[in-house]
């Protein structure tokens, strides 16, 4: 029986006889000879279907397809150093599994952006796209690899919440059996109660912003992974971005690097993605953007365009640190030494794609927590469970969190974060 091979695989198989099951991605013909390029989701090779080889009623077939038909060749595999893969198929047959009863509304040429965002459960199919949620899948493998080599435990964190981290503005409501309920912004308090019990632990999934911004930075539907770890302070919560960050942009440079050519990535800027990131105090952020004629005031926090003035001073992600309080949510720890600062940090991405980590240390002390609810306006009952955490064996610790999709955005040189998730969800676009 002849095998079933997919096309990231057919360099292993010249001059042997397969079975590709695939669409029609293009096609074009020379007379007695038709040039079918087959995609199967692992890539794009071009089968040869000559009517001398095959006879009338193979080639007739061939002839038939069409953009989006759903086609089994059956071939030999020759080595072809013009091709991409190095390889093409000579076929031996076509079968027809589906042929469109309609043109694809996606022709091989240039769409309109909000055409294409119509149509995303086709776009998914071009080689652009594909080559994205490869990516995305890699960068996905990295993390838990990371973290679960490491001795983190993975911990899920619900996704209906009765509070907020930082405030309900920015919250989907919902109910729940006639209670008022959010969608979850954020694992991180659910992950500090896994920390307390299992010492190092990650949260990893949906979360869920009501930000009313249309920028092509904002989602209102985005993944997050949260570490969080017992006994860790600032220093060390930076040490671990650090280290996080840079295995899983190597990694992704060594498995997925044909992927990041499709996308026409400028791979030198990620090879130097290395150790040590440069780390500034907020007031020395201050300083680069006011030499660069951006005056922020002290205690404003910094918008797309500072951070990309920030960014393009470094070559590699920028770690800004010790960040106003007042600009901070309320669980952060302040700065001993100053007590205006929060023990923060911010992970800048180079070439202006804006922040990918947000992390601090946590407050360990009841009583300054319990006041900073206050201070805040917060629900004292909904966050009872929360200062349990303080009131038994309360340790100091830290974490962060990584936006997937902003991730994704910055390896892959995305312009805009839509393209970086399946089915993004936006202002105004809930479809489909």
């Amino acid at each position: 029986m002849i095998p079933h091979i997919y096309i990231d695989r057919l360099r292993h198989h010249i001059n042997e006889p397969v079975v590709l099951k695939g669409w029609l991605y293009n096609k074009r013909s020379s007379g007695k000879l038709q040039f079918l390029q087959v995609r199967d989701g692992t890539g794009i090779v071009q089968a040869v279907v000559s009517r001398a080889d095959v006879g009338d009623e193979i080639f007739g077939r061939a002839e038939k397809t069409v953009q989006e038909t759903s086609i089994i060749v059956t071939g030999t595999v020759r080595e072809d150093k013009r091709s991409p893969l190095g390889v093409e198929l000579h076929a031996s047959n076509v079968e027809i599994v589906h042929l469109p009863t309609q043109p694809f509304p996606i022709a091989p040429k240039e769409h309109g952006t909000a055409f294409l965002m119509e149509q995303r459960h086709l776009w998914l199919r071009s080689s652009k796209q594909v080559a994205v949620l490869r990516v995305r899948a890699e960068i996905v493998r990295q993390i838990r690899n990371y973290f679960d080599e490491r001795g983190f435990v993975l911990m899920d964190a619900p996704i209906f919440t009765p509070s907020a981290c930082e405030g309900t503005t920015n919250l989907f409501q919902v109910d729940y059996f006639g209670e008022p309920a959010y969608l979850t912004q954020s694992g991180q308090l659910y992950g500090e109660a896994g920390a307390m019990a299992l010492g190092r632990i990650y949260t990893f999934g949906p979360t869920f912003r009501a930000e009313k911004s249309k920028t092509r930075r904002h989602l209102t539907e985005f993944w997050m992974v949260e570490p969080e770890v017992a006994y860790l302070e600032l220093d060390g919560d930076m040490d671990l971005a650090e280290d996080f960050l840079v295995n899983i942009v190597q990694g992704v440079l060594k498995t997925r690097r044909d992927e990041l050519t499709i996308l026409e990535r400028d791979l030198s800027k990620l090879e130097r993605v290395q150790k040590p990131f440069p780390r500034i105090r907020y007031e020395e952020a201050l300083e680069i953007l006011s030499k660069k004629g951006k005056t922020v005031p002290f205690g404003e926090d910094f918008g797309a365009d500072e951070e990309t003035a920030i960014s393009e001073e470094f070559d590699r992600p920028v770690m800004i640190h010790r960040y106003p309080a007042a600009i901070k949510a309320f669980y952060m720890k302040h700065d001993p030494k100053d007590p205006r600062l929060a023990l923060a940090v911010d992970v800048i991405a180079p070439e202006g794609f804006g922040e990918i980590i947000g992390g601090a240390q946590r407050e360990d002390d009841l009583a300054v927590l319990e006041q900073r609810i206050a201070e805040h306006k917060l629900p004292r009952e909904a966050f009872e469970w929360y200062l349990d955490l303080r009131r038994y064996g309360s340790v100091p610790h830290a974490g962060f969190g990584l936006g997937l999709e902003r991730t994704v955005q910055w390896i892959c040189g995305l312009h805009h974060v839509r393209e970086t998730i399946p089915f993004p969800r936006m202002m105004g676009k809930i479809e489909p």
